[in-house]
């Protein structure tokens, strides 16, 4: 039996993931990182009030088999640059530090879609720096998940993604190929898809948004 950390549970891709785990039977403990205690009665829940800004605080609660991190922000949310860079880049990277520390044995990371460290947009810029420093971490299992645009309901709106969805799906009838991994994805899949990377051996670390689809579907 295995011990699940979640970091973003209550995020689109992170409720999914919690609920799938949640019925699981390999996992009979989730541990979940929040900044806001959420109500779960759960008897597998374990509910850690995170403080994100020190988080070797939590060492001792950073442990367990597989780490699924889904932290993530848009500048509209977080305009503030440094703070952005914070949420984007130093937590993923310091929860993983730890992780790696406490010998927890696989990090599934949700990264994106066209993810690059030399990109001139700071989203992908942030998302490929910190898949660069996973990778210098040497888990013993290592995924990064590389979702394209997301389909599911969020808890909050999101203007931009109201007007793309439909446009995406629109243009995804001609998407095959290589182009693939460009069509919308559901956040489900996406969720099933990093239980099963985290369970099974795929023999690679990156996964674009066409395999988490035939993974998760």
């Amino acid at each position: 039996m295995k011990t699940a950390l979640i970091f973003g549970s209550s995020g689109l891709i992170g409720n999914q993931l919690l609920s799938i785990i949640l019925q699981n039977n390999n996992y009979n403990k989730v541990k979940l990182f929040v900044r806001s205690v959420p109500e779960n009665n759960d008897s597998k829940v374990e509910i850690i009030q995170t403080d994100f800004t020190n988080l070797e605080k939590h060492k001792d609660s950073i442990v367990g088999d597989d780490c699924f991190f889904c932290i993530g922000t848009t500048h509209k949310d977080t305009p503030d640059k440094n703070e952005y860079r914070r949420i984007e880049y130093n937590i993923p990277i310091n929860v993983a530090r730890i992780a790696k520390s406490n010998s927890v044995k696989s990090f599934v990371y949700v990264s994106s879609m066209g993810a690059n460290p030399n990109s001139s947009g700071s989203y992908l810029k942030n998302k490929g720096q910190v898949e660069e420093e996973l990778n210098n971490l040497n888990f013993p299992k290592l995924a990064v998940i590389r979702p394209s645009l997301l389909l599911g309901k969020r808890k909050t709106h999101r203007l931009g993604e109201s007007i793309a969805i439909p446009l995406m799906k629109m243009l995804s009838l001609f998407f095959i190929g290589s182009l693939k991994k460009y069509k919308p994805i559901q956040a489900e899949y996406v969720a099933k898809a990093m239980v099963a990377i985290a369970e099974n051996n795929y023999q690679k670390t990156i996964f674009e948004s066409d395999q988490l689809e035939e993974i998760g579907n």
